[in-house]
């Protein structure tokens, strides 16, 4: 006979006094469903009324799985990931209702939670532990207290009394990401928005958060089999947390995510058979209509809209470079000699290979009709002398022909560089060049013809890794091929020499 882990009673005794008593009805549904709890305890939170939606019953019933297994001392199946847009209420369903579920069933319970400001941790700690004092959850749970000696927003302990007797020791300790977490340790880790839009666009804070979610999180789980992390967040680029997660194409991650329409982001729901919960291809009607959405595009833009809204940091159609209109040709496809006006090679040079930025070298040529065509990428992490070899070896390769571009960047070292890899090449076509404006500014006249469909690649192994980072430009984690193919192009319209001799 099944019977609870404290009182020891029956279920079937429970369920008897449950009929007698209308509050025990209620604990007893709230026990059996962390959606009904959050309906039940909804007005203690917000003053809004609560408006019911799918999405929050397949959140609830994801954490629900996550909680039963390390209730019952299980090892974790996987750690989960849940893409939402905002204003989808997965804070109060995760970073504020969660926990004090399971405390109701479990006060031994200790998570760590944080989010990418210590302000909107404490908040949802905030909230979360004003519940638990609450007169209509004492109602409900007299047993269930914080402790006096222990009762801060950043750091609370969780009893429960039985008989005058104290059982659990569970507690929530609320941070930022980056913040150093010194002695706790969680049973359950929530990461509920560790990036804002604006630490996005920065490579730094963006480092320190993935660094932080894989270096210093891990450390604080109670049990390394047992303890999951749930990363609960929209998309903000293509390498926030939750995309440098999914890269490593882990076994032991779940995946859940809703974009808020799938008329033009249906390809990233996951998993795909919710689209059937979909009405008018919105995942909530009520929180997120058509208005709303057009709205917010006009506020975030199309790259904002299509992370947050879309759960794909880029925007429908390939974002600034619509790398779907790429004419791919083979070898034999390759236009005759007088076509070609003039070919290019231009070089975008890291300055270490310590595992940072690219070296990449993108060779184009002008043709007769006003197309252009990409022949070949070179790109490497290469030591400064390897680097330079390849450049040779390269050249060398092209032919004489070929003029070669070397980007100097600014300061005396970067001219320097540049003047270096000149030298190098002694005998060959070969200028440096200082570019201009930011590279967004310098990316748009390339783009322009390749969303035309005026621009070909020559197909070869370089394809995948030289579209992937145009797809995702300007968000992209390297940006070292558009660059050097935005350098290329600009010094292709710059000319109509004479064609090529081969």
């Amino acid at each position: 006979m099944e019977t609870t882990e404290i009182t020891r009673k029956p279920k079937e005794e429970i369920l008897r006094e449950a009929l007698k008593n209308p509050l025990a009805v209620t604990r007893e549904l709230n026990n059996r469903s962390l959606y009904h709890f959050l309906q039940h305890f909804w007005p203690v939170v917000s003053a809004h009324t609560f408006s019911p939606n799918w999405h929050i019953q397949l959140l609830c019933r994801e954490l629900e799985d996550i909680a039963e297994r390390v209730g019952n001392k299980q090892p974790r199946l996987h750690d989960l990931i849940i893409n939402v847009p905002p204003g989808s209420t997965k804070t109060v369903c995760a970073s504020i209702m969660f926990p004090a579920w399971c405390w109701t069933k479990w006060p031994w319970m200790r998570f760590i939670t944080a989010s990418y400001s210590a302000q909107l941790a404490l908040e949802s700690a905030d909230y979360c532990r004003d519940l638990l004092k609450s007169d209509a959850f004492q109602q409900l749970y007299p047993d269930i207290k914080i402790k006096e000696d222990k009762d801060t927003k950043s750091n609370f302990k969780v009893v429960k009394y039985v008989d005058g007797r104290q059982y659990g020791g569970g507690g929530r300790y609320s941070t930022s990401v980056g913040a150093t977490i010194m002695g706790f340790h969680g049973d359950i880790l929530i990461i509920d928005d560790p990036l804002n839009p604006t630490q996005a666009a920065s490579d730094i804070q963006l480092g320190i958060a993935n660094d932080w979610m894989e270096q210093s999180l891990p450390t604080r789980k109670t049990n390394k089999d047992n303890t999951p992390t749930v990363l609960i967040m929209q998309r903000l680029h293509q390498d926030d947390p939750a995309g440098h997660w999914l890269a490593k194409q882990k076994e032991n991650i779940r995946h859940i995510c809703l974009p808020g329409e799938i008329r033009n982001f249906k390809q990233y729901l996951n998993p795909q058979d919710l689209d059937r919960f979909y009405v008018d291809d919105l995942l909530d009607v009520n929180r997120i209509s058509w208005k709303v959405l057009a709205d917010l595009e006009a506020d975030l833009g199309q790259y904002g809209y299509a992370g947050q809204i879309g759960q794909n940091p880029t925007p429908p159609g390939g974002g600034m470079f619509k790398v779907d209109h790429f004419v791919i040709i083979n070898q034999n496809q390759i236009p005759p000699p007088q076509e070609f006006q003039h070919t290019v090679r231009y070089w975008d040079k890291a300055g270490t290979a310590d595992g940072g930025a690219y070296t990449a070298g993108v060779k184009m040529s002008r043709l007769t009709n006003n197309r252009w065509i990409v022949e070949d990428v070179v790109r490497g992490r290469w030591s400064s002398n390897e680097r330079e070899r390849i450049i040779l070896q390269t050249a060398v390769a092209d032919g004489h022909k070929v003029e070669i571009f070397i980007e100097q960047e600014g300061g005396s070292g970067g001219k320097e560089s540049a003047e270096g890899t000149i030298r190098n090449l002694v005998g060959f076509v070969c200028r440096a060049d200082h570019p201009t404006g930011d590279k967004v500014f310098r990316a748009d006249p390339f783009s322009v013809q390749v969303n035309i469909g005026a621009v070909m690649l020559l197909r070869g192994d370089w394809n995948r890794i030289y579209t992937d980072e145009l797809r995702y430009f300007p968000f992209s984690v390297y940006k070292d091929m558009t660059d050097a193919s935005s350098g290329a192009f600009s010094h292709l319209i710059a000319k109509k020499i004479a064609r090529r001799v081969t």
